[in-house]
């Protein structure tokens, strides 16, 4: 078994451990920056850097350590953050596809990203690192899906979108063709975008517009 940590100790960490436990890859640790219980009763949880320094500094025997950032939500410049450490730290990014997820044959996908179950990434879409597509999200083709982003349960990308780094895209948001959402812009649940949306711009609604951060 391949051993793996997660950072994170929430319900993106519950959705990753189920993904996992289909292939040869067994949680040994969660970290987290704040004092809140393990989501697993067999599972460690550490705190913080230290945590991570004193835990990595008591592991016996000298095999690969894969890592996974369980973080979702609006916070992928921290997703991204952690990851690029934890492999400068020496451990290996994890890229987690659910075994019931569509993944094209040419679609490119960033290191440390997670494809979650029923979702679908279509041809020649291009997803950079450590991004999330949550439960039954449909990317569809030529998408441009920058570093992380977080594509919400249910949310639609028809074909030819751009979302920018650190984009957040809401559960159930259905976003229309060749649109392009800038960085750090956050569309909310249910929205229907029809037109561009500017970088740190937050829309809503049917049709989509602007509201205040």
């Amino acid at each position: 078994m391949r051993e793996v940590i997660l950072w994170g100790g929430t319900g993106q960490a519950r959705v990753l451990l189920e993904a996992l436990s289909y292939d040869d890859f067994r949680v040994v640790a969660i970290f987290d920056n704040q004092p809140i219980p393990s989501p697993f009763p067999d599972i460690p949880i550490h705190y913080g850097q230290e945590g991570f320094h004193a835990w990595l500094a008591s592991r016996t025997g000298a095999t690969s350590l894969y890592a996974c950032v369980a973080i979702g939500g609006s916070k992928g410049s921290d997703r991204l953050s952690l990851l690029q450490w934890l492999k400068q730290e020496g451990t290996q990014p994890l890229t987690v596809i659910h075994p019931r997820a569509f993944v094209a044959a040419d679609a490119q996908i960033g290191e440390g990203s997670q494809i979650l179950a029923m979702s679908a990434i279509c041809s020649n879409v291009k997803l950079g690192s450590a991004v999330i597509v949550n439960t039954n999200a449909s990317i569809d083709h030529d998408c441009v899906i920058g570093d992380g982003v977080h594509i919400g349960p249910g949310a639609t990308l028809a074909g030819e979108v751009c979302v920018e780094e650190y984009g957040f895209v809401g559960a159930g948001a259905v976003l229309l063709p060749r649109l392009k959402i800038g960085r750090s812009a956050i569309i909310g649940a249910g929205a229907v975008v029809t037109r561009d949306v500017a970088a740190n711009e937050i829309v809503a609604g049917n049709p989509a517009s602007a509201i205040m951060r």
